[in-house]
């Protein structure tokens, strides 16, 4: 029989998964208690950083359809449920980790897909989803310029032909 206790924190760890973009799991190992409220001001906004138990997270996240590798929940583990942008989730804790070897990113399930740590490096690589936008408006605005030069031209080739028959015509009757 379970404890209810334990039952409530499988509720609320199933809530969160199931709420979340995306879940990435670490390891947490010797780092402090400042080092870790330090990890969870960079991440908000973003993510909430939970330390938790690996079996109640296995429950929770099989209660909420998340699947999650048993290599990812073995040792003393932490998980970033993602509310916001991944890309910036990811970054806020590889810069983290960079800084502090000791926490050690596993892996982690974004839109249902198992990522492994080297995805999430990947997804930390990507640029923000504002730059992203923006290159795409240019991309869009500089072939709407192409099409419009395209329709254009026709008619100012035509415009410089017709010139140049006026200049040639104006010509000939000086030399006549």
């Amino acid at each position: 029989m379970a404890r209810p206790d334990k039952a409530a924190a499988v509720a609320e760890l199933s809530d969160q998964f199931r709420d979340s973009n995306a879940v990435v799991l670490t390891e947490y190992r010797g780092l402090t208690v400042a080092q870790l409220k330090q990890l969870r001001r960079a991440l908000s906004g973003n993510a909430t950083y939970a330390v938790v138990k690996n079996t109640l997270s296995a429950i929770a996240a099989k209660q909420a359809g998340v699947e999650i590798a048993d290599d990812q929940l073995a040792g003393p583990s932490a998980v970033a449920f993602v509310t916001g942008d991944p890309v910036e989730a990811a970054k806020g804790l590889r810069d983290f980790a960079k800084a502090n070897p000791q926490l050690v990113i596993k892996g982690g399930v974004l839109d249902g897909r198992s990522l492994s740590a080297a995805d999430i490096t990947k997804l930390a690589d990507l640029e923000s989803r504002e730059v992203l936008l923006a290159k795409l408006a240019g991309a869009m605005k500089a072939s709407l310029f192409g099409a419009a030069y395209l329709f254009t031209a026709p008619t100012a080739k035509a415009v410089r032909t017709i010139d140049a028959l006026r200049e040639k015509r104006a010509t000939e009757e000086q030399a006549a």
